[in-house]
């Protein structure tokens, strides 16, 4: 556990003072950031109405707020400071912990969601270290989730059940309140729209297809030390994090457990749920636009030969992509991907470490990359509908 201390030794130490409770030895800490929320404590009681597993729980609040936050959000996080404070009096058991954090005047330029899942979770590696736990494992969710009973026992099991496993992502449904028709017809577009892209990532042949979900991912103690943490990013923190991880090692997808956020509109974070519910709302026909099923054949036709490049020099690589789509041959030069390639081959000396290389370069960032390039120069983006209509034909 020597590397878990190096890389707490690199953190700044101002975050790392408070423990979270010693008089427990956790086997899972739940961390949970928490910014001006309102309804906390439904999250805390449907965390407290799971069925527990054998090992001990820590749910960890990181109430946190900015230099420049308004005052009414920093008035709010202290009643919420207070509010979680009572509630853990009365739910607190030997096998389960709840344990509000509040850090105020964080630096503007990186307080956030990413910052305060990072400050719980390296705590979680800070108690996991102390009590000598090497097996440990720390949930992310947030203040605005209820979750299924067989949440935290079907997390356990998994990490039991499974040698060397990194990483579990969870299954999610999106609440929605006051019957709003219009956030309704939203929320369960951008979900269909999240498992299209899992689907097509998929379909071509992309190792990683995962969905990437910030309340709806946990992750092994020492693989996330060894990816170097969570980023604090204010925005997308997850799909940053989770990427890594993906790359690192075993990823088990547990469709029978699930995540129920609150789906809201919101502006508060650069992109994400919020905003893309914001988009899809103001859309003229309340339809969600998506990428063309077109642009991942494109793409799965350049993914497909991915062995035929092992071993070729550049010429070969560039004739073998010069047959394919024109949205691929004017990706592939704009952004150097045949020099990539090529530097895949210099460094590999094996077929499956090159296949492994090239999909570091080519990761869910240059496929994201790609698509926004070719679209709308060589694929315009259509309704969502009709292209899962067009990836359910495909399968």
């Amino acid at each position: 556990m020597k590397q878990w201390q190096a890389y707490l030794e690199r953190q700044k130490p101002e975050y790392l003072q408070t423990r979270l409770p010693r008089d427990i030895s956790a086997g899972m800490v739940v961390v949970i950031p928490c910014y001006n929320e309102q309804d906390e404590l439904i999250t805390l009681q449907s965390l407290c109405d799971c069925t527990l597993p054998d090992e001990g729980v820590i749910v960890a609040v990181i109430i946190n707020s900015s230099v420049v936050s308004p005052h009414e959000a920093l008035l709010r996080n202290r009643t919420t400071f207070n509010e979680i404070t009572s509630f853990a009096s009365k739910n607190n058991r030997d096998s389960l912990r709840f344990f509000p954090l509040i850090f105020e005047n964080l630096p503007r330029k990186h307080a956030g969601v990413g910052l305060a899942r990072k400050i719980g979770m390296d705590l979680a590696i800070q108690h996991f270290l102390d009590t000598g736990n090497r097996d440990g494992v720390i949930i992310s969710l947030d203040a605005d989730c209820t979750v299924s009973p067989n949440f935290l026992t079907g997390i356990s099991a998994a990490y039991r059940q499974t040698v060397k496993l990194c990483c579990t992502v969870q299954n999610f449904f999106h609440r929605v309140e006051n019957n709003d028709e219009k956030l309704e017809m939203a929320i369960r577009q951008y979900e269909q729209h999240i498992r299209y892209f899992s689907r097509m990532l998929r379909f071509i042949g992309f190792p990683y297809p995962y969905h990437t979900i910030g309340s709806a991912f946990s992750v092994a103690a020492d693989a996330y030390v060894r990816v170097g943490g969570m980023g604090r990013q204010q925005g997308g923190e997850d799909f940053y994090f989770l990427q890594k991880v993906f790359a690192f090692g075993k990823v088990k997808e547990l469709e029978q457990l699930h995540v129920y956020p609150m789906a809201r509109f919101s502006d508060r974070i650069p992109f994400g749920t919020g905003p893309a519910l914001q988009k899809i709302a103001d859309e003229p026909d309340g339809e969600m636009k998506s990428y063309h099923f077109d642009a991942f054949l494109a793409l799965k036709e350049l993914f497909d030969l991915r062995h035929a490049f092992f071993k070729q020099d550049g010429s070969v690589i560039r004739e073998k992509i010069g047959q394919l789509h024109p949205a691929i041959v004017e990706f592939t030069r704009r952004y150097d991907v045949v020099q990539e390639i090529e530097e895949c081959n210099r460094n590999s000396a094996t077929l499956p470490a090159f296949e492994k290389r090239f999909f570091h370069h080519f990761n869910a960032f240059k496929i994201i990359k790609y698509l926004n390039f070719v679209h709308p120069a060589f694929f315009q983006p259509g309704t969502l509908s009709l292209q899962v209509e067009k990836s359910i034909g495909s399968f």
